[in-house]
């Protein structure tokens, strides 16, 4: 019960500093012209994140069934989905956020993870819906946000990529490949 406490909590900390630094990055952006775009998705997705964290609190912690027996593994996949995040935050530096917010005729990154990748962030929140509630033996919260989180990428993706396409040079540099996790290429 310990580790789950502790692990939800720094779990929450990340979650509100990520909070923190998409605000800053969100008047930066704003501040140079930038246009937001997926503002009703967005407070469902919001809606979906929070729920993830009661039910996993009421699942994995106070009806807490014990830890997984290859916790070891289910950590460590963890922590290099956490590096994947930091390299997908550093990657986009100003231009990262929880919001869908593009700055007209910005160039688009196409560097780290997303060289890669068109939506190495989503990758990522879907692993951790899947290992985090794994980790703590929470299946319904497992089966229940691994299922919301995909539903709610199927709107998300076409707009952030909409907007992208609209705004910035994202059309030209990115080919688009099937699935929504399709490999980069530049058009030559």
């Amino acid at each position: 019960m310990k580790f789950f406490i502790l692990f939800f909590t720094v779990l929450v900390i990340q979650r509100l500093v990520e909070l923190v630094i998409a605000k800053k990055n969100e008047k930066w952006m704003k501040d140079r012209g930038a246009k937001e775009f997926g503002q009703k998705h967005y407070h469902v997705m919001v809606m979906i994140h929070f729920a993830f964290f009661l039910s996993l609190l009421l699942e994995g912690g106070i009806y807490h069934s014990g830890i997984h027996p290859l916790w070891e593994y289910l950590l460590a996949l963890f922590l290099i989905t956490q590096a994947g995040r930091i390299w997908v935050i550093s990657s986009l530096g100003k231009y990262w956020n929880t919001k869908i917010i593009v700055l007209p005729d910005a160039e688009v990154v196409a560097t780290g993870p997303y060289k890669l990748f068109r939506h190495p962030n989503y990758l990522i929140v879907t692993m951790e819906l899947i290992i985090v509630p794994l980790l703590f033996n929470a299946y319904w919260t497992l089966f229940v946000f691994a299922a919301l989180n995909q539903l709610i990428l199927l709107t998300r993706i076409p707009v952030e990529e909409g907007a992208l396409k609209n705004e910035t040079d994202y059309g030209r540099i990115h080919v688009r490949t099937p699935g929504w996790l399709g490999i980069v290429r530049k058009e030559k």
